[in-house]
């Protein structure tokens, strides 16, 4: 009995010591931390939104109720989720917007994507969060798509497999049609998000 009780009081000791320093771990790193993810969003922000100076997300509670519908009809339509949504500025003016959208029907499942989209509609580029497609087919998606979604003011994209002959349109990947459609249905619902919620600014 008093080796149980000798046994219980050491493994406590252990137990506390080990919390405090987890503790004392978990205060000298949050701020690296949360400053690292900072960079890195600001980053991904300036990838697709170069000629903005200042990003501001826009904060759940701060969503208006067109928003929110905008988001639902999305998630609905194009099985794509508006995860966030940034304030783009430039010299304290709104440029635009840059939209972290995640489309759920790539073949290895979702495809995390930020897009910048001007004021009037105009589609700076898209850069890719998350994405874990087959190599050598699916993972090319940041090689084959990605540029030819630059620059571009269309209401919606569609892919071919035949040679895009037209302003929508962009080239599927050779064998990765299931991960180009989940990136066209990801940056189509990002448009549609921004033409019901965005468009010229008047998020109301």
């Amino acid at each position: 009995m008093k080796n149980m009780l000798k046994d219980a009081a050491i493994l406590f000791v252990i137990t506390l010591i080990a919390g405090c320093l987890l503790g004392v771990v978990y205060d000298v790193t949050k701020d690296p931390i949360a400053k690292q993810e900072k960079l890195a969003w600001e980053k991904a922000c300036q990838k697709v939104f170069p000629q903005a100076d200042e990003f501001a997300k826009i904060e759940e509670n701060a969503l208006t109720d067109v928003m929110k519908e905008a988001k639902a009809s999305v998630e609905s339509e194009y099985s794509t989720t508006v995860e966030e949504i940034d304030e783009a500025k430039k010299g304290g003016a709104l440029a635009g917007y840059v939209l972290i959208v995640t489309d759920h029907e790539g073949y290895g499942g979702d495809i995390k994507l930020a897009m910048g989209v001007q004021l009037d509609g105009t589609l700076n580029g898209i850069s890719f969060l998350s994405i874990s497609e087959t190599a050598g087919l699916g993972m090319r998606a940041d090689e084959v798509l990605a540029p030819q979604l630059v620059d571009k003011k269309v209401e919606k994209f569609a892919y071919t497999k035949t040679g895009k002959t037209s302003e929508n349109e962009i080239d599927a990947i050779s064998g990765a049609t299931i991960t180009t459609n989940a990136v066209t249905n990801g940056v189509n619902g990002g448009l549609s998000f921004f033409r019901t919620a965005l468009e010229g600014g008047t998020a109301e």
